[in-house]
């Protein structure tokens, strides 16, 4: 090891190579980046099978991009895998050589107390105020609270994605944060290849949504509101259950009787892109958010984005995509509709929003503020 490299641990997502969810995407770009600059970089991963199924494992490595993986026992149920690998990865970074514990989300932050006491540098990193999510029950949002005051008050810095939760922060705790947005890359295009084989979709022809099938991102909504369409476009949803219970068999349930809805399932890999790539609209009716990678991916491919009004969606947007009431069914249906209607508008934001969104929010600009952080 270099003399003064210094040595920076992340914990708090799954596995940062299966694309389960944002934080992991996130968790991936920062560490391969540091260690691409230099830096002595190590993720803890948990153990244990992809939140969506064992068949979207992927294996398991000592290094990825010189970043070395480590794999924490984890218990494989629903609330108790977040608490016991972040547990253990809280351990391991105490009793680690680390300079920096960048701890991301706000369960896992329960633990930033551990690795503060035995001397170590803590960044706790606010990825959306996870106790609002309606997923948890009582225990797991009060656990999930825990970690937010935990963050609050032992972390050295505590980075937060949105002004929203910055002002959060500052009303409920009088903690300043470090207000840092996540960021995009430009994305590869792709041709449909994948999706007409698998689904008869041509390009353009279709509305997407693609996130984690969870109450609070109101695929139900969606799939409501698409119903009342006069459309011959169909709607595919994309995503995997991710610890979700009933929800995703109860969204089977409501689309069953409309043939022009496709449930994909987790994507990844190519199939990803190409849904990106050539829908006509993308969708994300969300209640609740942090800063949705999924919406910055959407419009990094050069896509027309409809969201919820909800500050952390529609400042992202800054004008390139569209917004309808939060909740309201109405208003998604009215928007939807003017969307079909009038496809100058979409070509418009199809065309504006990927130049818009890769400059402003650009890994290389969010990487070295938080190593200045450091």
């Amino acid at each position: 090891m270099k003399k003064g490299r210094l040595r920076i641990a992340h914990f708090g997502n799954k596995n940062i190579l299966d694309r389960s969810g944002g934080v992991e995407v996130v968790v991936a770009e920062l560490a391969s980046r540091q260690a691409s600059l230099g830096y002595d970089v190590t993720v803890y991963n948990r153990s244990g099978h992809h939140i969506s199924g064992a068949e979207f494992d992927v294996p398991k490595m000592k290094e990825w991009n010189d970043v070395h993986m480590k794999y924490v026992p984890t218990i494989p149920k629903t609330g108790l895998a977040a608490v016991s690998s972040s547990f253990f990865a809280a351990v391991c970074c105490a009793f680690g050589k680390y300079d920096v514990v960048h701890i991301h989300a706000e369960g896992p932050a329960a633990f930033c107390w551990l690795p503060k006491l035995f001397g170590k540098r803590v960044i706790a990193q606010n990825h959306g105020l996870d106790h609002q999510r309606v997923r948890w029950k009582k225990l797991g949002s009060g656990f999930i609270k825990f970690g937010e005051k935990m963050s609050a008050k032992f972390s050295d810095e505590l980075i937060v994605l949105s002004p929203e939760i910055e002002k959060y922060f500052k009303d409920t705790y009088n903690r300043e944060t470090r207000l840092i947005p996540n960021g995009v890359n430009r994305p590869m295009i792709r041709k449909p290849q994948l999706i007409t084989d698998r689904y008869q979709l041509k390009g353009q022809d279709y509305i997407l949504y693609l996130s984690r099938i969870t109450a609070e991102k109101r695929a139900d909504l969606l799939i409501k509101a698409f119903k009342r369409l006069k459309t011959d476009k169909k709607l595919v949803i994309a995503g995997g259950e991710s610890g979700s219970g009933n929800y995703f068999a109860e969204m089977k349930e409501l689309a069953k009787d409309d043939s022009r809805i496709i449930f994909t399932g987790f994507v990844n890999g190519q199939l990803l892109e190409e849904l990106y790539s050539n829908t006509y609209l993308y969708v994300l009716p969300s209640d609740i958010e942090g800063m949705p990678l999924c919406l910055l991916e959407a419009m990094s491919y050069g896509n027309c984005c409809l969201t919820s009004d909800i500050p952390e969606c529609a400042n992202v947007l800054s004008g390139y995509g569209k917004t309808f009431r939060k909740g309201s069914l109405e208003s998604l249906t009215n928007e939807l509709q003017d969307l079909l209607e009038n496809p100058d508008e979409v070509r418009y934001l199809q065309n504006t929003s990927a130049d818009y969104v890769i400059e402003k929010y650009n890994w290389d600009k969010v990487v070295g503020q938080i190593l200045s952080l450091y």
